[in-house]
Parts: structure tokens; sequence; C-alpha cells
């Protein structure tokens, strides 16, 4: 999507790459070659989308985010997903530490006191205003920090932010005085930043993106197909994100508080404020180390509180949690008709992948093959609070030299969604044992039209050749282990014991059990013959897939003369 015709020329275009976060938010340009993440005047590369107004004067990210504890009525946080939502669509749970929104005929707003002047009106401010105040901070800092003006930007969305959303998110941004090139979504952003690496070969496969974020967890699963990119299935989950983790520390420490002095301190809302951002910087420090101090001055009735915590107990007063995040991701491979046997690299984004045990649970239901790229499994995973940026800033460097309507026809719905395969097209050939191999030319959800080429090697007595192409899909193959044979002479106490133990063998046979991906035989598009190849000949099939879904094969002995071409 593009912000329409905005007057400006392609060469006077300075963009960059935005992530508007629901909890924070990111800059980044390409510099050199090279993708830098802009830090803003305070530092922070990771800023919080909190704006606060304080006698008379505004302030954003973290120093807005420390007003929450001082001046919460003053202060808007966790208003992203509010934009174009009317407002009995909206959840304003995350907001009650905060200025809550409010019902403008309908539309979300909120109300608070921008002027310094005791006898100044409240002024209420839509969520779309308090939005484009929010992006202009983000291009002064980017501006600041290029030493040019930012003009144009590539910004990230949730894959369910609908058109209605997106739209407003122009409005919001148009604004702010600032062109939106492109929209692209968060996952493609996420796998964008890791294609980009000099090292990483640009190869069909699936993939697994976890974007964990503060509020929310979103997870798809997209199919790369010659450079081209397909979401398979999405899950969106508000219940298992970052607050998640944070609430689990506040209610230990908070029970800890109890014990100790038998007072509550999240009946108080400012106690509570004062919990949470303690709880999330233990967090983030618990990602890092085994051990973090947690340390609150005054947290309740004057008291101060101190404590310690290790990465163990956080793990496991949090594992209904962290098991969370697993199920959530079984559940999106299952919704898109797959295996994890399929996926063949899980990418892990949004500032709540830092934590280790989630990475560590993932490891667990995935085979060796795949690989998960995070802090903690990866020693080449990229900063997880930072990969969308990073997509959207390449992004931006592509396209920005663009005219707007070579932009906006180059990212038309009518050119990025385009028709794919269900199943793979390949070649069957007979194995040592008499059964049908499938070897796949063109792998499932492959974005058409598409050409494959594949040479298979001729019988070295060489002659005729016949190649049967069909359809074929995977399937996932369980071998059982071999049951364990029960000695005759067992005694009387043995089959007690062995009674005792059969749960304990039940679980040890179910571990054992193999489960590998085995490519099936479907439906015979054609057979073809290549006659009189030479001895050690090589031969070479081609499948061409039209946009139409049309089916041309090629087939011909390399070096040779002539060849057979058909359409199916």
């Amino acid at each position: 999507m593009s912000a329409g015709k905005t007057g400006l020329k392609a060469e006077d275009r300075k963009a960059i790459g935005i992530t508007l976060g629901n909890s924070n938010s990111s800059i980044a340009y390409l510099k050199e070659d090279n993708v830098e993440v802009i830090a803003n005047e305070d530092g922070d590369r990771q800023i919080p989308t909190v704006l606060s107004y304080v006698d008379g004067d505004e302030y954003y990210g973290q120093q807005a985010k420390a007003f929450l504890v001082r001046q919460p009525k003053q202060t808007v946080a966790y208003f992203r997903d509010f934009l174009g939502k009317e407002f009995k669509d909206i959840d304003p749970t995350h907001n009650h530490a905060s200025v809550h929104p409010e019902d403008a005929n309908g539309a979300v707003s909120f109300t608070l006191k921008e002027k310094a002047e005791e006898d100044a009106a409240p002024s209420t401010l839509s969520v779309s205003e308090i939005t484009s105040r929010y992006l202009r901070r983000l291009v002064t800092a980017a501006s600041d920090y290029r030493g040019e003006k930012v003009t144009s930007a590539v910004i990230t969305v949730p894959t369910n932010f609908s058109e209605k959303q997106k739209s407003a998110l122009v409005e919001a941004a148009a604004a702010a005085d600032l062109e939106v090139l492109q929209m692209i979504s968060e996952p493609v952003s996420a796998i964008l930043a890791y294609n980009a690496k000099p090292e990483v070969a640009n190869v069909d496969k699936i993939v697994v993106v976890a974007d964990l974020g503060g509020t929310r967890s979103d997870v798809a699963v997209v199919a790369q197909r010659g450079g081209l990119y397909t979401i398979l299935a999405t899950e969106h989950d508000y219940e298992f994100a970052g607050y998640a983790l944070d609430k689990v520390l506040i209610d230990h420490f908070a029970k800890e508080f109890i014990k100790k002095h038998s007072i509550d301190p999240r009946e108080d809302a400012r106690s509570l404020a004062k919990l949470k951002l303690e709880a999330e910087q233990t967090k983030k420090a618990l990602s890092l180390g085994n051990n973090a101090s947690f340390s609150i001055e005054s947290l309740a009735q004057g008291i101060d509180f101190q404590s310690t915590i290790n990465r163990l107990r956080y793990e496991t007063v949090g594992r209904t949690v962290l098991g969370g995040f697993t199920r959530l991701v079984e559940s999106v491979i299952k919704k898109a008709g797959l295996d994890p046997l399929d996926v063949d690299e899980v990418i892990l984004s949004g500032g709540t992948s830092h934590t280790p045990r989630i990475a560590h649970n993932l490891r667990a239901i995935f085979p060796e093959s795949t690989s998960i790229l995070a802090p903690s499994t990866s020693a080449n995973a990229i900063n997880p609070s930072e990969l969308a940026v990073r997509g959207a800033a390449l992004q931006a460097s592509l396209i920005e030299g663009r005219e707007a309507e070579e932009i906006e026809q180059a990212t038309h719905p009518a050119v990025t969604t385009v028709p794919h395969l269900t199943n793979a097209i390949g070649v069957v050939s007979l194995g040592t044992d008499g059964e049908e191999i499938f070897t796949p030319i063109i792998a499932p959800e492959t974005s058409v039209p598409a050409r494959r080429t594949v040479r298979f090697d001729a019988p070295q007595q060489g002659g005729d050749v016949l190649i049967k192409i069909a359809e074929g899909n995977t399937h996932i193959k369980v071998i059982k282990p071999e049951p364990k044979v029960k000695s005759t002479n067992a005694t009387v106490e043995d089959a007690k014991d062995s009674d005792d133990d059969s749960e304990d063998e039940d679980s040890e046979e179910e571990e054992e059990e193999k489960r590998e991906k085995v490519w099936k035989v479907g439906s015979t598009l054609a057979e073809a013959a290549v006659r009189g190849t030479k001895s050690g000949a090589k031969v070479e099939v081609t499948i061409i897939i039209g946009a139409d879904l049309s089916v041309k094969v090629e087939c011909r002995e390399v070096g040779g003369k002539g060849g057979v071409r058909g359409t199916i």
C-alpha cells in the first residue's frame, strides 16, 4: 500500500524502515550496504510506544514510560492496535494503568491535559492524532540521526491488520508529514532481514516466524519459493505474550512481599505500576544471565523491597506461559496442514523472543535439521527486537528511488498475491526394491508462474528412459519400536514390579518412536520417453507452470539432439 501522490520526486526521498509496535517501536535505514538501527536522543533503539504530557511538555519513549508511575492519567500507551477500529471492537485491558480510551461517536479517543495552566481545559485526542504525534517524534529522531530530513518510510504491520487499519495508519503518517511507501507484514519483514545476510542462500523453504511481542503474539507459516513469499497460515494470541511473563514475576514478588509485610502491593495502582516496570527489567536480565535482582524503593506504604530470583525458579513459576508459546507454534503448523518435519526454519522475532526457554522448548518439537534462529540457540541469530525493522529498512532502500506510480503498481495486491501450487510436481522412478520413489521438481506452495529444471542419471548402459511426471505430497511415517518380549519365567514380584513400571515403559516406547517425512505419489500427470540415450548420459527434465496453472514438460538428453515436449 502506498500513501499515494505526495508531490515528492524519487530523487528527493529519504526513506527509513519503521516498526510501529503496540509496546515498542524501532527505526532503521540502510547505510553503506548495512542496516543501522537508529537510537533516539535517549540512546534507545527499542523505543516504547508511549506519549506523555506533563507540565505542558510532550515526552515519548522511555521518558514517557517512566511517567506511567507518576502521571498515569497524562500518559497514553498501547494505542497502536486501536488505530482504524471502532470503540466497541477494542480491548482496553492494557490501558488500565494509563489514559483510558473513550468512545467519541464510535471512534477511539483519549482525554488528557496538554497545557501546563491549571485552568486549561483537557484535550480530547483521537487515536489517529496520538499516532501522528508519535510518528512525528520517530521521524524527528531519525532525521537528527541521519543529518537530513526523513520524508518516507516502509512500515511493518501485523498480518491481521485490516485494510481499514492500514488506511488509518497511512492517514496518520501523512498528518506527520511522512510518506508511506509500502506496508509489509511483520513475518515477511523478519525473513527479509535474514535473507539479506551474505552467507544465506536464496533457497526454497518453509519458515515459521514467531513474533512474540509485549501484548500479543503473532505466528505465521511462510512458504519461500523462488524469492516470493506466501503466507500459509497465521495465529494471533493475546494471552501468551511478554506481559504474561511480567505478570508471573509480579505475582511471585508480590506474594513474597505479602509474606513479609502482610500487604498486597497489587491492590494499589501506583505500587502495581512500579511492580510492572521492575518485573519487565528483571525479565530482560534473566534473558541474559542466570540471576537477577528485584529492587523497588517505597513499594507500598513507604516500605522498600529487595529480592533476587534465578532463571530456573523463573522458568518454573512461568512454565504454563512458556509452554503456551510452544502450543501456539504447534497450532499454526497444524493449521497450515503441515508437520514440524516440514519446517525448514523457525525465526523468533519480537522482544519476548529473548527468553531462552522459549527457544529451547521449540528445539524439542522440531527435528535437528530445522534451524531455530534465536539468540540462545544460534550464534548467527539477529537481535529479535530488530528483525522486523531491519527488513523494512532493506525494502525502503530498494523502492525509495522509484516513482510513486511505479511503487503503487509494484505493491498492488494483484501483483503480490498470486496463485500457488497445493501439491508438488516431480518425477517418479523405481527403487531397487521396485517401490516408486518421488523426486520433487517444483515444491508445494510455489507461486506461479514458475520454471524448474532437474537432471537425472540415465541407465549406465544407455538406452530408452521412461519419465513419469506426477503430483506428490508429504506425509509423516511413524516407525514404532519393537514391543519388548516379557520373560515367561518371571516371578510374582517381577510381575508386580512390571505393573508399577508399565507407565514408565510406555513413555519410553513413545519417546523411541521415530517420525520421518516421506513423499507420497499422487495422480500421474504425464509420461514421456527419451529414446536412445548414450552410456553414462544425463536426462534433463524441465517443468513450466503458467499463471493459469497450465503445465508444460520438456525432456531431453543433455548434449543430445531433439527431445520431448508437451502441454498438460
